[in-house]
């Protein structure tokens, strides 16, 4: 198991799903975690459960000010910040683009890709002034292919994966190591919500072709370690069988 004691990592959208799956995996590795979203009752229970290596802190990723106060709560709680996942998202607005709202429109590149720009930017000057640590980005096949109702989804995960790749590009040589991980399709409340929708053919899906949102968490562990340095700015997907056997997935 790859040992994560002393190490200090803060997860975006940790409420639920591959954040609060992650969150709990970190801690089993060992690692102080700061659990962030805007569930704060929600993050705070799973806080709770995890233990005295766990910090919640409220936190609204379409804001900077608040992702810098949680980097600062990071620091201030244990002492520094080694690993940032960038996981918080949302799908919705699913619909048509021609019929789309454009401020839901528009929250949802606040969230998906300003948020990852926020962490980011909050997260580098202190990795970089330590000498180094991870960053990665939750990214998505949809970042690649348009789908149909999912303009924004697409438009922003196209457009933090780029930033993902920007990252690597102007932190690798001050110690950085900076990937993204598509995960596919996942059995998270994202995919109750697609399946509602009734758009496109990922709606269509039936419930056990998702993977469990253990096995993205697994695998932003493995990233976490040496085995992992072969990918540095790339992104990673966990489709890939040849990865699964590298992450010890059946």
């Amino acid at each position: 198991m790859k040992d994560l004691t002393g190490k200090t990592a803060l997860i975006t959208g940790a409420s639920r799903g591959i954040g609060e799956a992650t969150a709990r995996r970190f801690a089993e590795a060992g690692a102080n975690v700061v659990l962030t979203a805007r569930s704060a009752d929600d993050i705070a229970r799973i806080a709770d459960e995890i233990g005295d290596k766990a910090s919640a802190f409220p936190c609204d990723v379409s804001r900077y000010d608040a992702v810098k106060r949680a980097v600062d709560h990071a620091v201030e709680r244990f002492g520094g910040l080694d690993i940032l996942i960038g996981n918080a998202g949302v799908v919705e607005p699913i619909s048509l683009l021609s019929e789309s709202d454009p401020d839901a429109w528009g929250h949802a590149i606040d969230i998906n890709l300003k948020g990852v720009y926020h962490g980011m930017r909050a997260a580098m000057p202190v990795m970089q002034a330590a000498g180094g640590g991870t960053i990665i980005t939750i990214s998505s096949g949809a970042a690649h292919n348009a789908l149909e109702g999912w303009s924004a989804y697409c438009a922003s995960k196209a457009g933090a994966a780029m930033l993902t790749k920007a990252a690597h590009t102007e932190g690798a040589g001050e110690g950085l190591r900076v990937m993204g991980l598509s995960p596919g399709t996942v059995a998270t409340q994202m995919q109750r919500e697609i399946k509602a929708s009734g758009i496109n053919p990922v709606s269509e899906l039936d419930w056990s072709a998702h993977i469990p949102p253990e096995w993205p968490a697994e695998t932003l562990l493995w990233m976490c370690g040496a085995e992992a340095d072969a990918y540095l700015g790339q992104e990673l997907a966990l489709r890939d069988e040849g990865l699964r056997k590298k992450v010890g997935l059946s």
